[in-house]
């Protein structure tokens, strides 16, 4: 609404003055006769040849560019009265349109500025939730591996113990199995040193005794080689 109130204000301006513009020649025009050009023209070229000066002087043509003196009086009128209503009814209006438009940046920069701290917020929130999930992570890493370790070291310490026992009972049936061939092979010798004996003496030989002695000798070799 101010925005179109200053429009219309500087188009009424621009018009006036445009309009006080042209009139102003004809006005002027209107208003200084042809004869007192003439008469001016006239006296000056008088004096022109007064002082020596050539007829052609008389006959040159004014400066298109220079304008005349009651032009610019009533330019220079118009220009005033064009900055007067420019400065007396535009000027408050555009002074209020820059306040607003001013008013509405500052507005949408604290909305922005609003906008990047939440969006700082919300960046520091997942950094910290990343970290924790790191955190998290890590710790589940940490206790998978120590509990493979502590598998990897129960397996270990069960098959050392598997293989302790395995070779705790083939050495037990080892010695067992030398237990009982030793039996069968004294068995064997001293049954067959009694034979042998009775073959050699010819006769009955008391069993019993000899078996002891026989076990005795046995025993003593056995220790020999121990």
């Amino acid at each position: 609404m101010i925005r179109m109130r200053a429009r219309a204000v500087i188009f009424g301006g621009a018009v006036v003055g445009a309009a006080l513009l042209a009139a102003a020649p004809a006005w002027a025009q209107a208003t200084t006769p042809t004869t007192e050009k003439l008469k001016h023209a006239n006296e000056e070229c008088i004096k022109l040849l007064e002082k020596g000066q050539d007829v052609s002087a008389c006959q040159e043509a004014p400066n298109p560019i220079l304008p005349a003196t009651n032009e610019l009086i009533w330019g220079s009128i118009s220009f005033v009265v064009l900055f007067f209503m420019l400065r007396r009814f535009a000027f408050p209006a555009i002074s209020s349109s820059m306040a607003a438009r001013t008013e509405r940046i500052r507005s949408s920069l604290d909305e922005a500025e609003q906008a990047k701290t939440e969006a700082q917020s919300i960046l520091a929130e997942y950094q910290a939730k990343l970290a924790d999930a790191r955190s998290e992570s890590g710790r589940i890493i940490e206790e998978a591996r120590q509990s493979a370790d502590k598998l990897r070291q129960d397996l270990r310490r069960q098959a050392e113990a598997e293989v302790a026992a395995s070779k705790q009972r083939a050495q037990e049936e080892i010695e067992a199995a030398v237990a009982r061939a030793t039996a069968d092979l004294r068995v064997s010798v001293r049954e067959l040193t009694l034979e042998l004996a009775e073959k050699v003496v010819e006769r009955n030989l008391d069993r019993e005794t000899n078996l002891a002695l026989v076990d005795q000798f046995i025993d003593e070799i056995a220790a020999s080689r121990t």
